[in-house]
């Protein structure tokens, strides 16, 4: 349909999309994706060219008007490359010359969807859609209503799903990790009370004993990257294929897990600094 690739967003790259002077009497044309022109055109220029369909019982030719950029069609095979698509005007689509001709493609030859465009932040009911079909043909059936948004996010349930559990086992792992450095730096903290009295006595300010309790636990948060990151680069590489749309080296991604650990440290590490700070000198050095 005309202005279709306007609507949904897939922009034209180059030549022209599909308009409204593409008619059943007018010279067939078709438009295709990037990957239609790198597999069968590889460095030539595809506009003005022709391509046949083989197996739908005509010989008929289509003349390439334009290149979209490739966009994902199909909710399978997203961890392949995106395959070659070719888009054929509905007022052109090709009806069977005889009941014996085999039909390689028989849902091109129905409208599946409508989609409609409408101003950012625009509410259209569902029973106005509705109203408007009738209009045209009551006789249209309508089987559901539902946003690009929702469309697309109905075909990742099961991706969705498996995010939100590995982000619920995530943060259950930052937490029993955050308790365990909690009680090594209490514990730590608890060894050294004998060491951060002698250095307030001698003179080292609360401030100092605290970061010093902070430095052991962050140090241990050091050790943890230090083994931790290149393990997860390493892994990186055998589960790209399963992160749709994202790239398992972002920096900014690898920078907001360090930053939450380094946060998650400080955190476990407060309460134990704190007391450290609060030790009176007199009493850690009676208890030597």
């Amino acid at each position: 349909m005309a202005g279709y690739f306007d609507v949904i967003g897939n922009p034209i790259l180059k030549g022209r999309g599909i308009s409204e002077q593409d008619t059943a009497t007018s010279r067939h044309v078709a438009v295709i994706n990037q990957a239609f022109a790198r597999k069968y055109f590889k460095h030539e220029d595809p506009i003005g060219k022709y391509f046949t369909q083989i197996g739908i019982g005509t010989s008929r030719q289509y003349e390439i008007v334009g290149i979209a950029q490739d966009a994902r069609y199909l909710a399978f095979d997203l961890a392949k490359p995106i395959g070659p698509f070719f888009f054929l005007p509905e007022a052109q689509h090709d009806f069977l010359p005889n009941a014996e001709s085999t039909d390689a493609t028989p849902g091109s030859h129905f409208l599946h969807d409508i989609v409609i465009v409408t101003r950012p932040g625009a509410s259209l009911p569902d029973m106005q859609l509705r109203q408007a079909v009738a209009s045209v043909d009551p006789n249209l059936p309508i089987i559901s209503i539902q946003t690009l948004r929702e469309q697309v996010a109905g075909q990742f349930t099961q991706q969705q799903l498996m995010a939100r559990l590995a982000s619920l086992f995530g943060i259950l792992s930052l937490v029993l990790a955050s308790i365990g450095l909690y009680g090594v730096t209490a514990y730590n903290a608890g060894c050294r009370t004998n060491e951060i009295g002698v250095r307030l006595a001698l003179g080292a300010t609360r401030v100092q004993a605290a970061a010093l309790i902070i430095r052991g636990a962050f140090s241990v948060v050091a050790t943890g990257l230090a083994l931790g990151l290149p393990l997860a680069l390493a892994a990186g590489r055998f589960l790209g294929s399963q992160l749709y749309g994202l790239n398992p080296y972002d920096p900014l991604v690898i920078s907001a897990a360090v930053l939450t650990l380094a946060l998650s440290a400080l955190v476990a590490a407060l309460i134990p600094a704190r007391r450290a700070s609060l030790i009176s000198p007199s009493e850690a050095l009676r208890a030597e």
